[in-house]
């Protein structure tokens, strides 16, 4: 082992930036929370060669000329000074460490002057080295990033492309304009301008700004005070009506910073459960002003994570909040419906009946809801002298059973439409909407209908991808989607990857997309229905992309549990599964299929396979 010895400042720094400057974003939003803890009001970014180079001007109060060169050390900063502060921390930095981190992976310039001097000062850094000199500029802070990660090839090389990377700052400077409305903030990229807000101080007025100005229709006020507990929640949510395709267009601050806050997140999730269809969520900015001694925010050098001293009290004050503001949109209470009289269907036509009857010999075949033949529904909704309510009371007028049943398919292929192949299992029912049961070799056997038709899709679109690319359907017409735009981003970066699973994607803005096509499998589906699935695999790892890709389809296009299925879409999907190369689990791994054997069934009735008919 060598010996040890003592690190350079450069090489420490760059180990400690690792933690704080995972990307420009990083750099963006430290810059950003400097300016914002200077009593800035007006704040502008500019952003060129690719991100790496960043510019990050404000009004604030400005660093006296004694502080320059002590701001740029690591561990220095004029926000904290004892022990006892960490526990009240009113600052959004405090750490000192985010200047000291930047200087070591970049070449970076500041100008800055306070109000009660004549002449700024201005400060030149590189590879941790500090150079100052007067200089003359207005009252505030400029601070010039340049080659960012220069010295660090390696982090260079995991950079995403510069619309990405646009996208990641956006969502920055978006988040922290929503939680400082007071706050003017520009964001410049060439001759674009992702974002601009005018201070106003109006919350409503910069999420139009941000957003466009029908959002404003489109949320409810959320505001509540604890006195007792010395809590207050601001901000707005939006109606069950306007959702988004993933939770990033959920905000949420604490004392006015930006954060990740799982309790917060569970008390939204409880508050909108059973409103929002699976896979959409709500949009909602929330301010949580707390004690600054009941929460802490020294978890992290990001400082995005927060822990509080009664996460329960939090939850509950939150999700309160939020029920009173969606109070008019909460669903009825359907236990006062049980007793609610319930319609009264007719008999079967004894006409219609009757021709399938001898058919279908119903000594062996017992037709209830779902059993009976497709001609049978085609003939009764194209009898023009039934209503449409007298179509429907014929359709439903068999009661409900524990599961469908037949005796054999053996014996009822006389009445399955153009085929008389005969099956060599026997399909018994299904139970609760969801499994299908049936007999073969003398085994009973209960299959998930969805896993198993997913299971089924999957290996056919694996096929179809060994050949070519999955196949599309046009669209004609295609609504524009709205996303966030690193998500927009992500979306375009891949284009020509999409395509080979049947998508095709047009950006529109850099926060809009259209779908020119979308996967035959899944064309059902409406555009905003898939989006969420298709971000959430492409946020993650890329090399698994193509497994990812086709279980998602899959599981989309599989018949759901819970849906009803007819005597033949049964039969039909047991074949089908039964031809798949892994018949034993679905592509998420769960197992399709549980059989008992005749031996396991008559042993539990105390009974001897050999006598059955005892």
């Amino acid at each position: 082992m060598k010996r040890i010895h003592q690190l350079s400042r450069q090489l420490i720094n760059q180990i400690a930036a690792g933690e704080v400057i995972e990307r420009p974003a990083s750099v963006v939003k430290e810059l950003v929370e400097n300016a914002l803890d200077a009593k800035a009001s007006k704040i502008e970014i500019e952003i060129s060669n690719d991100c790496r180079n960043i510019r990050v001007a404000d009004n604030g109060s400005g660093i006296h000329p004694d502080d320059i060169e002590l701001a740029f050390t690591k561990h220095a900063t004029s926000k904290i000074e004892t022990q006892d502060d960490l526990f009240k921390i009113s600052s959004l930095g405090f750490r000192g460490e985010a200047l000291a981190s930047i200087i070591s992976i970049a070449k970076v310039t500041c100008t800055t002057r306070t109000k009660n001097l004549e002449t700024g000062t201005k400060v030149e850094c590189e590879e941790s080295r500090v150079k100052r000199a007067p200089c003359g500029c207005s009252q505030g802070t400029t601070m010039e990033v340049k080659d960012l990660f220069y010295n660090v090839p390696v982090r260079q090389k995991f950079l995403k492309s510069e619309r990405v990377e646009l996208s990641y700052i956006t969502e920055v400077v978006q988040s922290t304009a929503i939680a400082n409305p007071s706050v003017s903030f520009t964001l410049k990229n060439g001759n674009s301008i992702p974002v601009q807000t005018s201070g106003s101080g109006d919350l409503l007025c910069t999420l139009t700004e941000i957003y466009s100005n029908t959002i404003a229709g489109e949320l409810k006020k959320i505001e509540k005070t604890d006195e007792t507990e010395h809590i207050e929640i601001s901000g707005y949510s939006s109606t069950p009506d306007f959702t988004r395709s993933s939770k990033k267009s959920i905000y949420i601050f604490v004392n006015n910073r930006v954060v990740k806050c799982p309790v917060i997140l569970k008390a939204i999730d409880t508050a909108y459960k059973n409103m929002l269809p699976q896979g959409k969520y709500p949009f909602a900015c929330i301010n949580l002003s707390i004690p600054a001694a009941d929460v802490d925010v020294n978890v992290h050098p990001t400082k995005r994570e927060v822990r509080y001293k009664n996460p329960n009290l939090i939850f509950n004050f939150v999700y309160s909040a939020l029920i009173s503001a969606l109070d008019v949109f909460q669903q009825p209470d359907i236990s006062k419906l049980y007793n609610a009289e319930l319609p009264q269907y007719k008999p079967l036509e004894k006409k219609i009946f009757s021709d399938y009857t001898e058919k279908a010999k119903t000594s062996d075949v017992i037709l209830q809801k779902g059993v009976l033949p497709r001609t049978f529904y085609n003939n009764v909704n194209n009898n023009s002298s039934y209503s449409n309510s007298e179509k429907q009371s014929q359709l439903l007028c068999s009661t409900p059973a524990f599961f469908k049943k037949t005796n054999s398919i053996k014996n009822a292929d006389t009445i399955h439409e153009g085929s008389n192949e005969v099956s060599d299992f026997t399909i018994l029912g299904q139970y609760l909407n969801t499994y299908i049961i049936f007999e073969e070799n003398r085994t009973l056997n209960i299959v998930d209908q969805h896993i198993a038709d997913e299971r089924y899709i999957f290996e056919q679109l694996k096929q179809q991808l060994e050949i070519e690319n999955v196949p599309s359907q046009l669209l004609i017409v295609s609504d524009v989607i709205k996303l966030e735009p690193n998500d927009a981003a992500i979306l375009v970066e891949n284009k020509e990857k999409l395509e080979k699973y049947g998508y095709g994607i047009e950006q529109i803005s850099d926060t809009e997309i259209t779908f020119r096509k979308v996967p035959q499998v899944i064309s059902h589906f409406k555009p905003q229905e898939i989006i969420s699935d298709l971000i959430e695999n492409l946020h993650g790892s890329l090399n698994n992309l193509e497994e990812k890709m086709l279980v998602t389809m899959s599981c989309k296009a599989a018949i759901k549990a819970g849906q009803e299925l007819n005597l033949w879409q049964m039969e039909e999907l047991i074949k089908k599964w039964k031809t798949t190369k892994n018949p034993y689990t679905c592509p998420h791994g769960r197992p399709i299929l549980h059989t008992m054997n005749e031996s396991e069934i008559a042993s539990f009735f105390h009974r001897t396979p050999a006598a059955q008919n005892a």
